[in-house]
């Protein structure tokens, strides 16, 4: 038994007895609970391509921090969790129609995506990074440094790195992709100037590309909360995973997780990373 699973055991009955009894007390008033409850199924929309919050093994199993908590999450509604995965812009639309129950996938709160779905959190606070191997790019002030057509930047499909470059880099050439390991490939291949993204990726790229050359620059970061997307037009099941996420924090878990997958950076990605040197 790992350490995150023993974890889970020693905090999944405070968590199933706070929490959990709220859907077996109104679920017929919650189409979500409602359907996690007859089906004995959570269905978790996830992207899996950005670790170390949500990826794929070569062995095809999905893991992350995003997906602990969604362990978590499915734990204490006495339900099996089922991991869906696709492509991070069809996330949102998958949950409204209904497809998965909940998104969790370094998925950022935007006032955009919010009329859409609801959220609740943040679980973790984020910014912008940006992974090059160019001096240039990583000594970079601010933002009409990389203003330029010679900075050519590649980003996440849909994901409010996109947004950022569009918006605030418009002679910026932009390349975007499904997949952020072909992005990585792309930096490391110099096919592109650098990757922006989020920091927990940018961390998570140093830590397991040590020789490829690649700099960070967080200059530019922005604040991004993370949080859980679920369905607008069920109330209950919203009040349920508020009340879910504020004990998971309250236990102590949602650090433990957090201090598992990120270590000595853990409370500099929970509090925001503008402050964070990424040379040390």
């Amino acid at each position: 038994m790992n350490r995150i699973t023993k974890l889970f055991a020693l905090t999944l009955t405070l968590l199933l007895t706070a929490v959990g009894n709220i859907a077996l007390a109104g679920s017929s008033d919650s189409p979500v609970l409602s359907r996690i409850e007859k089906s004995g199924e959570l269905v978790l929309g996830t992207s899996a391509n950005m670790p170390p919050m949500t990826y794929k093994q070569p062995s095809g199993k999905v893991i992350g921090l995003d997906v602990d908590i969604a362990r978590v999450m499915a734990s204490s509604l006495d339900a099996k969790l089922t991991i869906k995965t696709m492509a991070f812009d069809e996330l949102v639309p998958a949950l409204k129609k209904g497809d998965v129950d909940v998104v969790i996938s370094n998925m950022t709160i935007t006032p955009e995506r919010n009329k859409s779905v609801a959220f609740v959190g943040p679980y973790m606070s984020s910014g912008k990074c940006i992974i090059t191997k160019q001096e240039s790019l990583a000594k970079a002030e601010q933002s009409e440094d990389l203003n330029t057509s010679k900075t050519h930047i590649v980003v996440l499909k849909g994901s409010t790195s996109e947004l950022f470059i569009k918006t605030l880099l418009p002679e910026a050439i932009v390349t975007t992709t499904d997949d952020l390991q072909s992005g990585v490939k792309m930096v490391k291949e110099d096919k592109v100037g650098g990757m922006m993204t989020d920091y927990p990726v940018c961390l998570s790229t140093l830590k397991n590309y040590p020789d490829a050359g690649f700099v960070s620059l967080f200059s530019l970061l922005n604040y991004e909360p993370i949080g859980i997307a679920v369905p607008g037009n069920d109330p209950l099941f919203v009040n349920w995973t508020e009340n879910f996420l504020e004990r998971l924090d309250g236990t102590g878990t949602l650090g433990e997780i957090g201090e598992h997958w990120f270590g000595e950076f853990a409370d500099a990605i929970k509090a925001g990373a503008s402050e964070t040197d990424a040379d040390k």
